[in-house]
């Protein structure tokens, strides 16, 4: 038996998230494990290095399985080419040591979120931006940022209130970019929380409207309360960009 590291890209938005759920059948993780058990003549788990929510998407999401069979590398591509819905894709795979874990081993992510900020509708980008008018202070949304930089306690922007593990995690860079219509916000962290990307940047949002100040950030981290930091963003302008080991 082999352990496989596969690169996967998807368009998240008609899927229920990547995690398989008891209640569906319409998720990333499913499709591609209903995949490569058929390949492999029995039930397989693939493992993926996150649970992105319903309606994000990946360009760069990391898993691993292992297979009985031991194809090459370039059968599994072939065949999940071949098998899997053209909204999912297999882009590269790789032999892995036995003790690789996607989600275990992952040492960095990155996420991405979009904003469309015009009146007109960006036609061809809809499922993968968030359209938002109103005049953003990008400065503002940049010194907010600065006070989420850093290992601090993120339950505040933590979708599950009663989340019983560690939700000290450790942002490294927060990146605000303007380009042409575009609000671009680039995250990178050790991981994160359920919720916690589009939590921030709701909270980010909600500065750069003139809503909340800036300076306001370090005491909605010392709240550890939902309530105390911004709104929950809409998933389609969430996407995985890449997962470093």
């Amino acid at each position: 038996m082999k352990n496989y590291k596969l690169t996967i890209q998807y368009d998240g938005s008609r899927y229920n998230g990547w995690q398989v759920q008891g209640n569906t059948d319409n998720t990333v993780q499913g499709k591609i494990q209903n995949v490569l058990s058929r390949m492999d003549d029995r039930e397989v788990e693939v493992h993926g290095s996150g649970r992105t929510d319903a309606g994000v998407h990946a360009r760069g999401q990391i898993a691993n399985v292992k297979l009985q069979t031991e194809p090459t590398c370039a059968e599994i591509l072939a065949y999940c080419a071949q098998y899997l819905p053209t909204d999912i894709a297999v882009i590269a795979v790789e032999e892995a040591s036995e003790r690789f874990h996607a989600r275990l081993n992952a040492q960095k992510k990155c996420y991405v979120y979009r904003i469309h900020n015009s009146p007109v509708p960006n036609v061809f980008e809809r499922k993968y931006l968030y359209q938002m008018t109103g005049c953003f202070d990008l400065n503002a949304m940049k010194s907010a940022a600065r006070h989420l930089v850093g290992t601090h306690d993120f339950r505040s922007f933590c979708g599950l209130r009663r989340f019983k593990k560690s939700t000290v995690r450790t942002v490294y860079s927060i990146d605000i970019d303007k380009i042409g219509d575009e609000i671009r916000i680039t995250y990178v962290g050790n991981g994160f929380l359920n919720l916690m990307v589009r939590i921030m940047t709701g909270t980010l949002v909600e500065v750069g409207l003139g809503q909340r100040n800036a300076d306001d950030i370090p005491a909605v981290l010392a709240a550890l309360d939902r309530d105390a930091a911004g709104i929950t963003m809409p998933p389609e302008g969430l996407c995985l960009q890449w997962v470093e080991y």
